[in-house]
């Protein structure tokens, strides 16, 4: 799923292509309408009314054959071409094509799943069939969040600490840090694992999907791990060097049984285990590591800053720990 970063027509000295990858990215990931670049479009039209920029957007999106393979949701759809729309009858020449394109996504039935991908820096996109409900049967496990996307950017800043490795991701969702990690960082082994049944059928698909089970290296397993039954022989089976998870620290029922789990993980063995959480409630997470300071697990805050890869939500509370005894 190769992205072609320079498809572009006519005015090509004038387009800026980080403005049609900016374009492209929050696109193609369904970000908030508002924090696309709309400003530029806007000023670009201000100054002639050539329509090549508009054009230029559409086939970086609504006609690029990714969308044709993995559409945004319908709404999604109608409301950027509206979007468009709206500049382009403010600006510049009627663009034909752009009038089609809402035509064509008008006539689309809305489903209650749809695809986002996120395009990662090689140009490799990571396109993930995802629920357009932020909780759905149940679960908030079939969405991606945001702690998954910082961890995954962190892990493309530090590919060195999965390269050669066996990883078990707990509470992997559906998929985007995984598939991130297996794409980018050459680990040996890589064990995606949840409870929810939907989320794994899910996670199974976005794995198959994605490609990760039609290749040897790295060798690609999605395995249910229940925290409340789990035994040491079964950690012992796996064997991981390193443990990952994000955004699993969410409900006080869950916090007694993960902290649990993570003693018993680094009491048959010594992995690297890092964890990655947006703190929406202070409450929960100071006691998630409460618990960990009572069971003998000390932590330490990553800090550093990671790379800017994917659109999401910066100004929420997103805080990395590495534990260890």
């Amino acid at each position: 799923m190769d992205i072609d970063r320079n498809q572009t027509s006519g005015r090509k000295k004038e387009i800026k292509p980080d403005i049609l990858r900016e374009f492209q990215v929050s696109f193609f990931a369904m970000s908030r309408l508002v924090s696309f670049p709309w400003t530029y479009l806007e000023k670009d039209l201000e100054s002639n009314t050539s329509s090549d920029l508009i054009s230029n957007i559409l086939k970086q999106t609504c006609l690029h054959s990714l969308c044709r393979k993995f559409p945004p949701s319908v709404r999604f759809r109608k409301l950027f071409l509206s979007e468009l729309i709206k500049r382009e009858a403010a600006g510049c020449d009627p663009l034909d094509e752009l009038y089609d394109a809402l035509a064509e996504v008008v006539g689309a039935e809305e489903t209650t799943e749809c695809y986002k991908s996120y395009l990662l820096p090689s140009g490799d996109a990571v396109s993930l069939l995802e629920n357009v409900a932020l909780i759905s049967e149940g679960t908030t496990g079939l969405v991606t969040w945001d702690a998954a996307l910082h961890l995954a950017e962190w892990a493309l800043d530090h590919q060195q600490a999965f390269t050669g490795r066996t990883v078990l991701e707990l509470g992997s969702g559906v998929g985007l840090t995984g598939i991130t990690i297996c794409r980018s960082c050459s680990p040996h082994r890589y064990v995606f694992s949840d409870c929810h049944p939907r989320v794994l059928q899910k996670l199974q698909n976005n794995v198959e999907l994605n490609g990760l089970m039609e290749q040897t290296t790295p060798a690609v397993s999605v395995e249910e791990l229940d925290w409340t039954v789990v035994t040491e022989e079964q950690i012992q089976q796996i064997r991981p060097d390193t443990i990952i998870a994000a955004d699993v620290v969410y409900d006080p029922d869950l916090v007694e049984s993960l902290v649990k789990l993570l003693s018993k993980i680094l009491r048959c063995s010594s992995p690297e285990v890092l964890i990655c959480s947006t703190i929406r409630n202070q409450e929960t997470y100071s006691g998630f590591k409460q618990q960990l300071e009572r069971a003998g697990i000390s932590c330490r805050v990553i800090t550093e800053p990671v790379s800017h890869v994917f659109p999401h939500n910066r100004a929420s509370s997103v805080e990395m720990i590495q534990l260890y005894r």
